[in-house]
């Protein structure tokens, strides 16, 4: 995956690599996304728990889901965001990497959501948007940049962006770009 990104990875590709026949391959992973899920949980997911997050309050839960994040990109910084990138493309990819490693913080889950609604933190409206399209994008911007993305900032992203925002209940009409469903552009109509 580092070297091709995920869409290079193939039975053959890692066949070849591995030393290995395709047979056996084919024994351990039925399908390419088997495969890549498993890859992901040895390597930047491995320290990830399948469990839902849920320290008992809003602005613990979005922490707890920042510092998995931030462990994820730390594991394997450069496979890391080729996994998020791939995730863009291919949604089924996404859901089953959230599902079989557990989250990695780059979505709202729906535990912590759900939570935050029933215990009166968030109005019933309220739009994972604003986590999905802000949380991972501002924390993969200042990795690639060398800046900060650590306890402190994180806080400071929490309670001046993530808080406010989803609180808002404004509904932003479209999934964010980590959502594993990312709303698309129109084709321009000149090109």
């Amino acid at each position: 995956m580092s070297d091709s990104g995920v869409d290079g990875v193939t039975f053959e590709e890692v066949a070849r690599r591995a030393q290995a026949s395709k047979r056996t391959l084919y024994r351990r992973w039925a399908t390419k996304q088997e495969m890549i899920v498993a890859a992901i949980k040895a390597g930047p997911a491995a320290g990830n728990k399948p469990e839902p997050i849920d320290t008992g309050s809003l602005r613990g839960d979005l922490l707890a889901l920042l510092e998995r994040l931030e462990a994820t990109m730390n594991a394997g910084e450069p496979i890391s965001l080729t996994i998020m990138q791939a995730g863009l493309r291919d949604p089924e990819l996404c859901e089953h990497i959230e599902a079989s490693a557990g989250p990695t913080g780059a979505r709202l889950t729906d535990t912590v959501l759900r939570s935050a609604i029933e215990r009166g933190e968030l109005p019933a409206t309220a739009d994972r948007f604003a986590y999905e399209e802000v949380a991972a994008a501002a924390l993969v911007i200042r990795k690639l940049n060398g800046l900060s993305t650590d306890a402190t900032y994180r806080e400071a992203l929490v309670d001046a962006v993530l808080i406010p925002a989803l609180c808002s209940g404004v509904n932003a009409g479209q999934h964010g770009i980590f959502s594993g469903r990312p709303t698309r552009s129109a084709p321009h109509p000149h090109r």
